[in-house]
């Protein structure tokens, strides 16, 4: 597989998850208060309140992992970024980072 498509699903991936965790989130600290009411299970739009702890649990995760796979995929931009911020400007050479086009 290329390189810019395994990056691209990745991407699309990560932009999933985070919209994921981010609803679930809202869902947890806002509607579902804490504490258990007597004799019921906590829902909201049918679902338990342990179904969407375990989807924001499992989804942030993936989130994670995905994360340090987007990373190992930029490494090399990410150096190349580092060191051309930190170089002073009499040290200018043609370098292979400098021809990063991200």
């Amino acid at each position: 597989m290329n390189i810019s498509k395994l990056n691209y699903y990745v991407d699309i991936l990560l932009a999933v998850l985070f919209i994921v965790v981010a609803i679930t989130g809202f869902v947890l600290y806002l509607v579902i208060p804490s504490g258990v009411r007597q004799g019921r299970y906590q829902e909201f739009i049918g679902i338990t309140k342990v179904t969407w702890t375990l989807i924001h649990n499992r989804s942030a995760i993936l989130l994670t992992l995905l994360t340090g796979l987007h990373f190992v995929l930029h490494k090399r931009w990410m150096c190349c970024m580092t060191r051309n911020l930190f170089k002073r400007e009499g040290d200018r050479k043609n370098t292979e980072c400098e021809m990063i086009n991200v």
